[in-house]
């Protein structure tokens, strides 16, 4: 059987995720990888170059399958749709939290990429009409705002689920949750009524 480079690829990125996503980067091996994708530790380094790159194209990749973007006239549906994503890859969390614990506010391998995607999204929120008055930096600088605070209302909910479900004294995670999205979209509601305010001059 001829050997397939993709196919290689895939199981070492497959068995990468898992490994980062339950031991971190500090505590992922690379030869746990290796025997998981039944492959050789020298395809790793051939295809991916270091564990850090490895760690940087999993988390860009899982990133990356958020495809829900923020619709500036519909922001609670778009919301809700991030927070059933969510729900459903809590992988993404605890890949997140890993670098954020592990890289002590320092950048890591791949930022630049990742940079530019949200610069993206940023561009669409702005472009939605907000602030058409205001200056082309302040205007981007209410859609980061709104961008950052919509990702913060859901992601906390999924990093800290016992403590969602104790503050809100429910029995189950999963019912802490079920209330817990009906709450952010209504505050992503009233952000995006804000931001409203913005687009047509009005007083807050």
């Amino acid at each position: 059987m001829a050997y397939d480079a993709e196919d290689t690829r895939r199981r070492i990125f497959t068995a990468a995720a898992a490994e980062f996503t339950e031991r971190g980067l500090a505590g992922a091996r690379v030869d746990r990888i290796a025997t998981a994708a039944r492959a050789n530790k020298q395809a790793i380094y051939l295809y991916y170059g270091s564990k850090e790159k490895l760690f940087a194209a999993v988390l860009r990749a899982k990133l990356e399958e958020v495809r829900i973007s923020v619709d500036p006239d519909a922001v609670a549906e778009s919301v809700g749709q991030m927070f059933d994503w969510y729900q459903d890859h809590p992988e993404l969390i605890r890949l997140q939290l890993w670098e954020a614990l592990e890289a002590c506010g320092a950048p890591g391998e791949g930022e630049r990429e990742r940079r530019d995607a949200f610069r993206g999204k940023v561009r669409q929120l702005a472009s939605g009409g907000m602030g058409p008055a205001l200056p082309e930096d302040a205007r981007l600088r209410a859609a980061q705002d709104l961008l950052f605070s919509i990702m913060s209302l859901i992601a906390w909910n999924f990093a800290v689920p016992g403590m969602c479900r104790m503050v809100l004294d429910e029995q189950s995670d999963r019912a802490a949750l079920a209330r817990r999205r009906a709450a952010v979209v209504e505050a992503a509601r009233t952000l995006a009524a804000a931001a409203g305010r913005l687009r047509s001059g009005l007083p807050e």
